[in-house]
């Protein structure tokens, strides 16, 4: 990538500061740039938009609205909160974090830089923002929108997921940085980025650094970022059981390690070749949770897609036959009321069969 000039860099540090005193978006972690308030912001806003972080936020606010809270927290209440962002490692590490801060802070949330990149979850982007917008600490950060800004403005086409462009970007981004000014120009960058230099029909018109944009001087703007190729989900057949049994309904917990951990769900498993959804549904039954069913009915099929793979749910309603439950992959399990399952921090595909169960009366 090639070195910025001192012309252009002061003309983008100048003209983004002042977009974003101009049309910052109102949010509530802006206005005190509270630490506790920015940190929960910045893991909930990881591969989220805005608008969709934002009820979340609200909600964990108020349930939340101390680091000691989230510390003391039980595992459950925080997948709860969480439930429907997807991620729930961060959740998770979120709670590790409180209890770090609670140990070897005493609860305060720590200032310098090292200190916030050495708690559980957090990464150098993460540290950087927390560092920046809630301590005006001079570092600089890259994140998805940053990566498109700057690109583009520079005309870089390398791949930036390889790890030798994405420094080059770093390098950019601590060299474009203001001193004094790291709050408002980071929160410039990515605001920028989502609001204007968008991946799809950015508002160039608009753009008050076209002039200094290199991508759209030569036409390229469409071109770039270069993400390299899209990788291609796994496909995978899942047959779900809702199993009955006295007017209750079987759910287990998924351990806390893996894909989804230590959130609840209804049994089943991967659907084998040439195998029949009925079939693997009783197979997948008997071997994780030890017990025999009956009277098994089709209720839907439910199309889910997750950051690798894309799931397709065969669900079916079944009856208790006999056994005792023994579970081999869950760490917990329970007979429930229909009506408490939404208790229960559940995975989005389950959340979404559970209030089609709960409309429908159990059916």
């Amino acid at each position: 990538m090639k070195k910025i000039t001192p012309e252009k860099k002061q003309a983008i540090q100048e003209k983004l500061l002042h977009w974003f005193e101009e049309n910052q978006r109102d949010l509530p972690w802006r206005e005190h740039y509270e630490p506790y308030a920015v940190w929960i912001s910045e893991i909930m806003l990881q591969q989220t938009q805005v608008k969709t972080a934002l009820p979340y936020f609200h909600r964990w606010m108020k349930e939340l609205p101390t680091v000691k809270d989230v510390a003391e927290s039980s595992e459950d209440k925080i997948l709860k909160l969480w439930e429907g962002l997807g991620y729930y490692s961060r959740a998770r590490n979120l709670q590790k974090a409180a209890k770090v801060i609670m140990e070897k802070h005493d609860g305060v949330f720590p200032e310098d830089y090292d200190s916030i990149l050495a708690l559980p979850g957090i990464g150098k982007y993460t540290a950087a923002a927390i560092s920046s917008i809630a301590f005006e600490k001079d570092e600089a950060l890259v994140d998805g929108n940053v990566i498109r800004v700057l690109a583009r403005l520079m005309g870089f086409k390398e791949n930036t997921r390889l790890p030798e462009n994405e420094k080059k970007v770093w390098e950019l981004a601590e060299a474009l940085l203001p001193k004094g000014e790291a709050r408002n120009f980071n929160q410039a960058l990515m605001e920028f980025g989502a609001l204007m230099c968008t991946p799809k029909a950015p508002k160039c018109m608009e753009c008050p650094v076209q002039k200094n944009c290199s991508a759209y001087e030569k036409n390229e703007v469409e071109q770039i970022p270069n993400r390299g190729p899209k990788k291609e989900h796994v496909k995978l057949d899942i047959a779900l059981g809702i199993i009955k049994k006295s007017n209750k309904i079987f759910i287990q917990k998924r351990p806390s390690t893996g894909l989804m951990g230590g959130l609840w769900e209804f049994p089943g498993g991967k659907i084998e070749a040439k195998e029949k959804p009925e079939e693997a549904l009783k197979r997948e039954i008997k071997e994780e949770v030890g017990i025999e069913i009956k009277n098994i009915k089709k209720l839907k099929i439910i199309n889910h897609a997750y950051t690798k793979f894309k799931v397709k749910l065969h669900c079916y309603e079944a009856d208790f036959e006999n056994g005792e439950v023994e579970l081999k992959a869950a760490t917990d399990g329970k007979w429930v009321e229909l009506n408490d399952l939404n208790e229960y921090p559940f995975p989005a595909a389950n959340v979404q069969l559970i209030a089609d169960l709960i409309k429908n009366g159990g059916a």
